[in-house]
């Protein structure tokens, strides 16, 4: 990452602007083209610098689930474990974690009960223990990671 790679990944982290060109702001504010904005964006993402970008939406808001699961995978298992986990289109999220529960993951569904469906699912197949942790409520800390 460059300098403009960071001021624009911390612009980002502020929001973007519902709008028919939503980078148009965020390219003026930096001195750069809108098409560079994305084209940074997208190398960014292509390179794992970033690990994913898009909106984040509120599944319960919507009428649907968020969970968080955690699951003890043993070591040389944790690659192909953590392939099936994130082949869920439901997973937003897979983290390995120092810690006896070493894969921690959220499940985001559309419909009430999918949830149970995506974690009785990854159970079987991975023949596994999955922990669901569901939200009893909830803190915003305002995360912004400063580059």
């Amino acid at each position: 990452m460059d300098a403009l790679d960071r001021a624009l990944v911390n612009r980002l982290q502020d929001g973007i602007p519902v709008a028919e060109r939503p980078f148009q702001a965020t390219a003026q504010e930096l001195g750069i083209t809108e098409q560079a904005v994305v084209d940074r964006i997208q190398r960014m993402v292509d390179a794992g610098v970033l690990s994913r970008f898009g909106p984040l939406y509120n599944a319960e808001r919507l009428g649907g689930e968020v969970t968080l699961a955690a699951m003890a995978v043993p070591e040389e298992r944790f690659e192909d474990v953590a392939a099936l986990v994130n082949g869920y289109p439901e997973v937003a999220h897979n983290y390995a974690r120092e810690h006896k529960l070493n894969m921690w993951f959220v499940v985001s569904t559309e419909q009430p009960g999918r949830i149970r469906v995506v974690l009785d699912d990854i159970r079987r197949r991975s023949g596994l223990p999955v922990y669901d942790m569901p939200r009893e409520r909830e803190f915003y800390i305002g995360l912004r990671f400063k580059l």
